[in-house]
């Protein structure tokens, strides 16, 4: 499985990539891989800050429906649209064009509480 050290991440199974103001924020390939195939992504959020581990969405898979947590308070910018017509996108890119929505990060203090890859690693015992 890849982790990319570049990333920070959640014990929720989120990631998050932070570029200047704003962020991406995705779930991991461990995350896609325990749902399975993913069918259908739910975020109706735009517009509207979300506090740091409340829900922001859902994803759908074949056999189940999960929440997706906020890594840290942001304001929802963008929705990605790619997902409308490819929700697989999370599958097959979890870490690139898979990602499901851009933030204005609120707090950037909230980043230092996140895990690095290594000890996203260790959470999952990989």
């Amino acid at each position: 499985m890849n982790f990319p050290a570049e990333l920070k991440y959640t014990k929720d199974h989120e990631w998050i990539r932070v570029e200047g103001g704003d962020a991406y924020i995705g779930i991991t390939e461990f995350a896609q891989r325990e749902l399975g195939d993913i069918v259908y992504i739910d975020i109706t959020a735009i517009g509207k800050e979300i506090a740091k581990d409340e829900v922001f969405g859902t994803v759908e898979a074949v056999k189940t429906v999960s929440d997706l947590f906020m890594p840290v308070t942001g304001t929802i910018t963008e929705v990605n649209p790619a997902l409308d017509n490819k929700p697989e996108l999370v599958n097959t890119e979890p870490y690139g064009d898979g990602w499901m929505v851009r933030i204005t990060v609120a707090d950037d203090a909230e980043l230092s509480g996140l895990l690095s890859a290594d000890s996203y690693k260790s959470l999952i015992g990989v």
